[in-house]
């Protein structure tokens, strides 16, 4: 009896270790994976369903009307192949508004996300009074239609663009009056401007999101080591942000890269082209009415001009990913 009760009990088994679960899901059918996680499914059908019929659907129906010169009204008889591609990389007008884009995303994204990051860096200030309030001023333009947004700059342009203009003129900076907008050499810029000021407040979230993230005991450490703002900001913020950073230029990007109501808007592609993006140039080839000439509307050629864009913005978008990952695996090798 003695020896019984001087015996040890077995030690209780552990829980299985999380690698292990991981190991044991893998290895159920794929059925009973789905039935396991049923409830994560049914949260992401309202959207799923949704991405399917407006814009799934939509996009591979369209592509059977790139076959046909087809102005939307009847069925389409009138089969050309893949004529309309060759007329969309044969038209100069393409490329050009395709330049226009270019150039409205290579001059908003880097000057957008410089005002974006130096401004959340100030609204991150613990010490800054009213930072909520700031925050919201500066996201107000974001959930403001982009179309009231281009009403609202075109009426201030017509009712105070000669004023300007004349301010100009007397400050010996402009040597003739300015019409804003029917300007050729100006109405890019001023899409361009508009633009970064509607959409900033979606980096400046993105942005505060990320350093919130970031640890203050870092920063408490650097200063104690004798560092400066720019050697915390270059050594601390600047390398924490990377991952975050990566995801708002991509963001950034494609984005900019899709723009058209402000376009539309504000100059509708005038005057003469020298605003057209490619979505405003796909609009006014799909429904007709043109900044200098007038088109007929032609569904097959509009949708055969989107489906080129679109396999020019996949590609673009792939050597960025390739791009950011060559770099940060050469970032990993060297440190």
């Amino acid at each position: 009896m003695s020896s019984m009760s001087g015996m040890q009990s077995p030690p209780a088994q552990a829980n299985p270790k999380p690698a292990a679960r991981k190991t044991e899901r893998k290895q159920q059918p794929l059925w009973r994976q789905i039935l396991a996680q049923g409830w994560s499914y049914i949260y992401l059908a309202p959207m799923a369903i949704l991405l399917i019929v407006f814009i799934v659907y939509p996009l591979f129906a369209s592509l059977g009307y790139t076959l046909y010169n087809w102005n939307g009204i009847g069925d389409p008889s009138d089969f050309v192949g893949l004529e309309n591609f060759q007329r969309v990389m044969q038209d100069s007008i393409f490329w050009q508004s395709f330049l226009h884009t270019f150039i409205y995303m290579a001059v908003l994204v880097p000057v957008q996300l410089a005002l974006a990051l130096a401004l959340a860096l100030v609204l991150n200030n613990p010490k800054l009074r009213f930072a909520t309030f700031y925050r919201v001023v500066y996201f107000i333009p974001v959930v403001t239609s982009a179309a009231v947004v281009g009403i609202v700059i075109r009426l201030i342009l017509s009712n105070f663009g000669d004023a300007i203009s004349n301010l100009l003129q007397f400050l010996h900076l402009s040597h003739e009056h300015i019409d804003w907008l029917a300007d050729p050499r100006f109405a890019l810029w001023i899409v361009i401007i508009v633009g970064i000021w509607n959409t900033l407040g979606y980096n400046l979230v993105y942005f505060l999101a990320g350093l919130q993230t970031i640890p203050t005991e870092l920063y408490e450490a650097a200063r104690i080591d004798g560092a400066g703002a720019f050697a915390r900001f270059f050594f601390i913020t600047i390398p924490m942000l990377r991952g975050v950073g990566l995801v708002i230029v991509i963001l950034a990007v494609l984005g900019s890269l899709q723009v058209f109501d402000l376009v539309q808007v504000l100059t509708a592609g005038g005057p003469y082209f020298a605003s057209e993006v490619v979505n405003t140039y796909i609009y006014h080839q799909a429904f007709g009415g043109y900044s200098a000439t007038y088109v007929d509307p032609d569904i097959g050629f509009a949708s055969a001009a989107s489906f080129f864009y679109g396999i020019i913005l996949l590609g673009l978008s792939i050597l960025q990913v390739i791009a950011f990952r060559q770099i940060a695996r050469r970032r990993a090798n060297t440190q």
